[in-house]
């Protein structure tokens, strides 16, 4: 590879601003493709990928197929993995996915549409796998494999130490994969134990492969499978060996190689603010040092001489980042009336502001910063909170089970309507009884659902001194489809928005700072919420308003990034936790709780603790805990 800041990587790669722009050009690669076979008389065979990585692509796809008129008559296809058993109906299988998001809105020919059944009995399933290959054989083999990539480096359903010539096959799949696609089976319980997927092997003699990953939960794999062995501890390193592969990854996801963690160790570096804040950091951390103890020699045998010749000395370094991290630090979220604010990272005035704390779920305020929230409430800021979305499909059936058992007796305590209290109970045991994983609740379950994330939502704010007058609930319709599966964000959900955005009127604004995944509920919150602010662009009190990321609990800000560090004392640590406890139904073990087996309030504990020991580490005073966020520059004019 020629270019010297790509030299710690062994094979091509393509990053993109974000996910959209790279799901977009993919999609246009393999629409090329199927012309160009069309142009020839030939038959194009893709290799397809399921999961949120390829929904992007197929979407593109869809829009070339209407617009464009791009046929898939000449198109045959054969996915990589299915899981067993799964029933082709279940929300969860390949198959539905497919046909949902592709097959069902184009022109492919079904008898072109090679997917592994799910429900096969198992003692067919070994014909089965070899018939697989033999068709892949057949057509020619496969001219264009997508692939996503897993955390634990999986390409297909291959987990870790499978075995690079490996076929198509029924595998065991480990505990953690299990637990990462909890959320999309309502359960980890519900979690197929196995999969057919197509072998290492089987993959490696397509004849081109793109892989993709979005997201920085996939940053430590991405950096392991570009830069690192090849291993078949990790499945998708057998690519570094195919002659015709391309890498393509967004930012976040490629936040971890070389040359954007570290890219004075690749060649000369523009050396802005944010990135000497980040080389003096990784020095620091590198040679467990404060700040103010690094010396030139430091600097220098750590390959950043050329920072040094720069600036001039090690001590205007280590002084010009002491004071630019400590003016991050700040007891007051709102702004301190009365004080010079030119070094503090909000404003005086006004004060007290009006604030809206934008909260995806019922429970990521409190989860995210919930003491920076205390704050600003003690401090005599109008804050309102606004929940985005119902949350109400993270409920666990019994919790409603529970909640309608308590209405039946508090019906007949104040003498109300016992018979709609017994009916609602007695309809919705029925209910439960043959539900299925993912099937979609009763309207009344439902309601039951938004009611208990709700209530619980008041009762936070409640013990944050917040009024229930400035409390909303948005229930954005984007959401609210009873399903994993959410609808495109539209104009009715951002005019919500908008609504409440010109009815307070805020100074502050805090969002959902979590970007990288390009289907999570927070990203599409987030983006409304920029939708909404760029339609009121021209309002006078949008020139007076800032925006503040938070993160939320799955990733934290890099402190390179930080623009407010807010610390929190052993008291309001507590207080933090204790709002966080009000959201009982997502208490001792959520729905939805990813490969993290820690509660939300001890991922959140935990990672406010570590933030502060990285700031003492630094240099830094000792606090218990530290909140960060990062400001959003978005157009005002």
């Amino acid at each position: 590879m020629k270019n010297f800041e790509k030299r710690y990587e062994k094979v091509p790669v393509s990053i993109f601003s974000d996910a959209e722009i790279a799901s977009e050009l993919v999609a246009k690669q393999v629409a090329a493709l199927i012309k160009t076979k069309a142009s020839e008389g030939k038959n194009c065979v893709l290799g397809l990928v399921g999961g949120a990585t390829a929904v992007g692509i197929y979407e593109n796809l869809v829009q070339l197929h209407r617009k464009e008129h791009l046929s898939f008559k000449n198109v045959i296809v054969f996915n990589i993995d299915e899981y067993y058993p799964i029933a082709k109906d279940e929300l969860q299988s390949r198959y539905r996915y497919l046909h949902e998001y592709l097959f069902n809105e184009v022109d492919i020919l079904p008898e072109n549409i090679h997917l592994i059944p799910g429900d096969l009995q198992k003692s067919d399933i070994s014909a089965f796998c070899v018939d697989y290959e033999q068709k892949i054989k057949d057509v020619g083999g496969i001219d264009l494999q997508l692939l996503g990539l897993d955390g634990r480096g999986q390409i297909g359903a291959n987990e870790p130490g499978s075995m690079f010539n490996s076929r198509t096959r029924l595998i065991t799949l480990d505990y953690s994969t299990r637990m990462g696609a909890a959320s999309n089976f309502f359960g980890e319980e519900n979690v197929p134990d196995h999969c057919i997927t197509m072998g290492i092997g089987t993959i490696l003699e397509a004849k081109r492969i793109i892989i993709m990953a979005w997201g920085e939960g996939k940053s430590r794999t991405v950096q392991k499978m570009i830069e690192g062995p090849v291993t078949e501890m990790l499945p998708a390193s057998a690519l570094q060996n195919h002659p015709n592969a391309s890498f393509i990854f967004d930012t976040a996801s490629a936040a971890d190689l070389t040359r954007i963690k570290t890219p004075w160790l690749t060649g000369t570096v523009h050396w802005s603010n944010k990135l000497i804040r980040k080389a003096v950091f990784w020095l620091c951390e590198k040679l467990d040092k404060p700040i103010l103890k690094l010396t030139e020699r430091d600097y220098n045998d750590s390959g950043l001489g050329e920072l040094i010749s720069e600036i001039g000395s090690a001590n205007k370094i280590n002084i010009k980042v002491f004071n630019d991290l400590q003016h991050t630090i700040t007891g007051w979220p709102g702004g301190k009336p009365n004080a010079d604010d030119s070094t503090r990272p909000e404003r005086a005035m006004p004060y007290p502001k009006r604030v809206i704390v934008f909260s995806p779920h019922p429970d990521d305020d409190v989860i995210s910063m919930g003491g920076t929230l205390a704050r600003l409430s003690e401090h005599g800021h109008e804050v309102h909170v606004a929940y985005q979305v119902s949350g109400n499909i993270a409920v666990f059936d019994d919790e409603v089970t529970r909640f309608l058992d308590f209405v039946r007796d508090i019906a007949s305590l104040y003498g109300l309507d016992q018979k709609k209290a017994q009916t609602a109970y007695l309809d919705t045991l029925n209910f439960f009884k043959s539900k299925r994983p993912g099937q979609i609740d009763l309207d009344v379950i439902a309601a039951s659902k938004t009611a208990i994330r709700q209530g619980e939502a008041r009762s936070a704010c409640r013990y944050l001194g917040i009024p229930e007058d400035r409390i909303h609930f948005m229930n954005l319709p984007f959401y609210e489809t009873g399903t994993v599966k959410k609808k495109p964000v539209g104009q009715e959900d951002i005019k919500i928005i908008v609504d409440l955005l010109r009815e307070v009127k805020p100074h502050q604004i805090f969002a959902a700072g979590d970007l990288s995944d390009p289907h999570g509920t927070h990203r599409v919150c987030f983006i409304a919420i920029l939708e909404a602010l760029k339609q009121l662009k021209h309002e006078e009190w949008l020139k007076d308003c800032r925006l503040w990321l938070y993160r939320g609990a799955w990733q934290e800000w890099d402190i390179a990034e930080v623009d407010m560090a807010v610390p929190l004392s052993p008291e309001e640590s507590r207080i933090k936790r204790m709002a966080i406890f009000k959201h009982q139904s997502q208490k001792d073990r959520p729905l939805f709780p990813g490969t993290d087996p820690r509660e939300f309030w001890q991922r959140a504990e935990e990672r406010n603790i570590a933030t502060a020991v990285k700031y003492d580490k630094l240099g830094m005073a000792e606090y218990q805990a530290i909140e960060l966020f990062v400001r959003y520059h978005f157009e005002k004019e």
